[in-house]
């Protein structure tokens, strides 16, 4: 079941991906990574916790992949 609107104090895996400004494959990379745990739903359907979603997102950005650290001297 889509939700029309997720139960309170959650999102959806598609408004998680536009509170965070990323696309929807990158929640759920954050959940297979473990960044981020689905807190409910369906295992199709899945509904995030809204403090969830924004320590995941703080989490990712300190650690983006590809990053490398400076050297300077």
């Amino acid at each position: 079941m889509e939700y029309l609107i997720p139960p309170p104090g959650t999102l959806t895996t598609k408004l998680a991906a536009l509170s965070c400004g990323v696309e929807p494959a990158t929640i759920r990379d954050w959940v297979r990574r473990g960044i981020l745990a689905r807190c409910g739903g369906t295992p199709k359907r899945p509904v995030y916790r809204i403090e969830d979603v924004q320590t995941a997102l703080a989490t990712a950005k300190a650690n983006r992949a590809g990053r490398r650290k400076s050297t300077a001297a």
